[in-house]
């Protein structure tokens, strides 16, 4: 099959490997329609590369149609139509039972000191083959994969395996009060939804703060007051916008690149080029983000406010503003997104006529796995207004 593969530094590839098999009972084979490029896996692309070898299979925004089932798969059949959960979870151990999928017992990378398994992210998380490939081995298949509809196109469905559920939860953790107001730092896909379902939700003012005018424009459309934040007073505006005081929730929907960090931006790439084994120990030791976004949502937020942190983080001496946090007495929230807890609340929602979350529009680029090293340089440098990719395999260029 073909599928997008790490080969070093900014340097992923299509190449041709083996097809995936049924290795336990609990697998299923899925052939992918569309697989979904993530803000998550530039970290691959660049910073986070000492995790990775050469070969690797990226992509966890899967969805497609069940090929193949193991002997303990009852709850599909070749020809279901799925989408795939980013976290690999059983169902049915202790975290599991209290729906914190993304730390199951069963998945968790114990070597590595982490929660569950992800497709497609580094030995970290397992390193399981991801799903920017014309074909996916899924392991709990008996649990993890949702199987929907066949009257809508793949993009109603396809964010279900992060998006959605990850903005979803990033809302539900910020606390946002009834008709209260909450800002949301980025405004990639992530914050996007965010921004969207905060509506939906009830917030009485949603602030998106971003600086790449195509951005601003998506989120604009929906109803959201939007702050350009390359001149650097994005704060201030928060706070003028809300009398003074500061917005009851704020959600960080950036995470570790952020702009305005060219000390930590440093460290990272000077880490990123240091020999695998060296760079990995050392940033498992000494890693630095870049803060400037988190530290502005610390700034932001009111005294007695929440920020909740969608946007992935991976420091381990990352300074932290205690002060700041007692003084005003901020709650955080944070964490990878637990899918399937989620899953009962979303899928009517990306279901509906209206489609309230605009998931048939969040796309601006359907390409061919083919095309997915171009498309990642393109939504890594944010050109040509590029917000969210979609691969679809088997299809060709126009």
């Amino acid at each position: 099959m073909r599928a997008l593969t790490w080969h070093g530094r900014r340097d992923v590839r299509v190449d041709t490997v083996p097809d995936p098999i049924i290795k336990e009972p609990t697998d299923a084979i899925i052939r992918i329609t569309s697989s979904g490029l993530c803000g998550s896996d530039l970290h691959l692309y660049e910073v986070l590369t000492m995790y990775l070898e050469p070969g690797d299979i990226l992509g966890h925004e899967p969805m497609g149609i069940v090929e193949e089932v193991g002997s303990q798969v009852h709850n599909l059949r070749p020809g279901d139509r799925v989408v795939v959960p980013f976290n690999i979870s059983c169902g049915s151990c202790f975290m599991c039972d209290r729906q914190l999928f993304a730390q199951c017992e069963t998945t968790q990378v114990r070597e590595q000191g982490k929660g569950a398994a992800l497709f497609g992210y580094t030995r970290l998380y397992g390193q399981v083959p991801g799903a920017q490939a014309e074909y996916l081995r899924v392991p709990h298949a008996d649990f993890g994969p949702i199987k929907v509809g066949t009257d809508l196109p793949d993009d109603r469905y396809l964010y279900l395996s992060d998006v959605v559920p990850t903005a979803w939860q990033g809302v539900e953790y910020a606390s946002v009060p009834d008709g209260g107001s909450v800002a949301v730092f980025g405004l990639g896909p992530i914050g996007q939804m965010a921004a969207r379902i905060a509506r939906h939700r009830g917030a009485g003012h949603v602030i998106g703060i971003d600086r790449v005018p195509e951005r601003l424009a998506a989120a604009s459309a929906f109803g959201v007051d939007v702050i350009d934040a390359s001149d650097g007073s994005a704060v201030e505006q928060v706070r003028a916008c809300t009398g003074g005081r500061g917005a009851d929730s704020v959600i960080d929907a950036v995470g570790m690149e952020a702009h305005g960090a060219p000390v930590a931006s440093l460290a990272q790439r000077a880490t990123g080029l240091l020999p695998d084994k060296l760079g990995a120990a050392l940033t498992d030791r000494m890693g630095v983000d870049r803060l400037s976004v988190l530290l502005q949502t610390f700034d932001a937020v009111r005294r007695g406010g929440t920020v909740s942190i969608s946007g992935v983080y991976g420091g381990m001496v990352d300074p932290m503003p205690m002060m700041t946090l007692f003084d005003k007495g901020v709650t955080l929230r944070m964490g990878q997104a637990h899918v399937k807890a989620w899953i009962d609340q979303v899928l009517p929602l990306v279901e509906r006529d209206d489609d309230p979350l605009g998931t048939a529009g969040l796309a601006t680029d359907h390409l061919p796995l083919e095309q997915a090293p171009d498309a990642y340089r393109r939504f890594q440098q944010k050109e040509g207004g590029v917000l969210k990719v979609v691969f679809q395999p088997g299809t060709s260029a126009l």
